[in-house]
């Protein structure tokens, strides 16, 4: 073995990213090529921030792996089971092997084995993108292992064979997605809208009504919806493209109301199209409906004396799941976060702590721990009467957060999750 093959053992190739959890305004629903995730329509989504929904992943290369090997919340999975786990390992692989073929000075990380290790904040498969923001943090992790010479874009292309939406959570802030057109999907990408920093004072509500793995699968969903839904032609056809635009505007101009309209609609469209599906897919719980309700009676609370109408402070969206993002302006939270604590009371087993976040500072320490009790504003008060309060724990957890930034690399060691030894740092059988 030569002095630069000893030097390249010794060193240790790990590197440790989070990727945040993004939220779709314009749904994305559908696939016209099933094997490399190319969407039917295009779609546009907000970023979260990271301070409190992510997915942290660890990517080591070694020569003494004898294989690649991953974990996921402390459980390992066979990753030759998973098309999409191959399709981004493979994807990145090559792109190194290229890399060295070039320069055999480099390392050849192409040809040794990987331990990858993952860990998710918030519930796996419930309905909170998870499954975007764990591809996404593992494309980014392979590429800066890799060191591969990738824009945002190129990246988010590959991500996408993962998981559609996980093209998304490569760009922080307001993100679209390019259906494209070609068949090899090199036209089918996202790119950046605008920043975070571009409308810092939009926040969300994230309402879990529960943290269970869902019923019917999104991958399974769409395909059912794309074979029987009649529906569902008219809205790629005809509607989205459209809303894409609209959206867009409304980004760029922090234009809240058509912002809110926009977003509350396509949530609407998004679940009648499920529930146009054949079987139909029911998505959405008594309690879902209810928030719903909620932020439809919070948004005619309000008058504008100059137009008559209703002031809109609030939209509502529902992922392929029952939890609700209520999107809002900061000014609006206080009242917000009031209401659901009142007629959602956290259960009865679960602290003030776990069950609402509040990062923003919206309430002093001692409101903070009379949530859902005597804390009321009167233009609050006044719901008391139009809704029913549901069980404690129909509403398993609030948080309260902002748009963020997109994936992160982590440089302290104390941030790896695996040992030096090259394994889980918690690990379950």
């Amino acid at each position: 073995m030569s002095e630069q093959q000893k030097q390249q053992t010794a060193k240790v190739y790990e590197v440790t990213v989070t990727a945040p959890v993004n939220i779709a305004v314009i749904k994305y629903w559908g696939k016209r090529n099933k094997k490399l995730i190319l969407p039917t329509n295009p779609s546009l989504s907000c970023t979260l921030s990271q301070d409190h929904l992510h997915t942290c992943t660890t990517v080591r290369a070694s020569p003494t792996f004898d294989r690649d090997r991953l974990w996921l919340n402390c459980v390992e999975e066979r990753i030759e089971a998973s098309e999409r786990l191959l399709n981004c390992i493979t994807a990145t692989r090559q792109l190194r092997a290229e890399l060295e073929s070039k320069d055999p000075s480099l390392a050849p990380l192409s040809k040794w084995g990987l331990h990858i290790c993952s860990q998710n904040n918030f519930p796996t498969a419930a309905g909170l993108a998870s499954s975007a923001s764990g591809y996404a943090a593992l494309v980014s992790a392979l590429a800066k292992l890799f060191e591969l010479p990738l824009s945002e874009e190129d990246q988010s292309k590959i991500a996408r064979t993962g998981s559609g939406s996980a093209c998304r959570s490569m760009f922080g802030g307001f993100v679209a997605w390019q259906a494209g057109e070609l068949d090899d999907g090199g036209d089918s990408f996202s790119y950046q809208v605008a920043p975070a920093t571009h409308w810092p004072d939009l926040h969300a509500l994230i309402c879990v009504v529960s943290d269970a793995k869902k019923g019917v699968s999104s991958t399974s969903g769409m395909q059912t919806t794309v074979q029987t839904s009649e529906l569902f032609p008219t809205r790629c056809r005809d509607v989205v493209p459209q809303r894409m635009e609209a959206m867009k505007r409304a980004i760029l101009d922090r234009d809240f109301e058509t912002f809110a309209t926009i977003t509350m609609k396509d949530s609407n469209q998004f679940h009648a199209c499920c529930l146009d599906t054949y079987p139909p897919i029911f998505y959405l719980n008594d309690a879902s409906r209810a928030i719903i309700q909620l932020i439809h009676a919070f948004n005619n609370q309000k008058v504008d004396p100059a137009t008559g109408k209703p002031v809109i402070r609030a939209a509502y969206t529902f992922d392929a799941g029952p939890n609700a993002v209520i999107y809002a302006p900061k000014g609006a939270m206080r009242e917000l976060v009031q209401l659901v604590t009142y007629f959602f009371p956290k259960p009865i087993d679960r602290p003030s702590q776990a069950y609402y976040s509040d990062q923003f500072g919206l309430f002093s320490e001692s409101e903070y721990a009379r949530l859902g009790s005597d804390i009321y504003d009167e233009s609050v008060a006044e719901f008391k009467d139009k809704f029913s309060v549901f069980p404690p724990g129909a509403v398993r957890r609030v948080i309260h957060t902002s748009i963020g930034d997109g994936p992160r690399l982590l440089t302290s060691h104390s941030s790896s999750l695996l040992n030096d030894a090259g394994m889980p740092k918690r690990a379950r059988d």
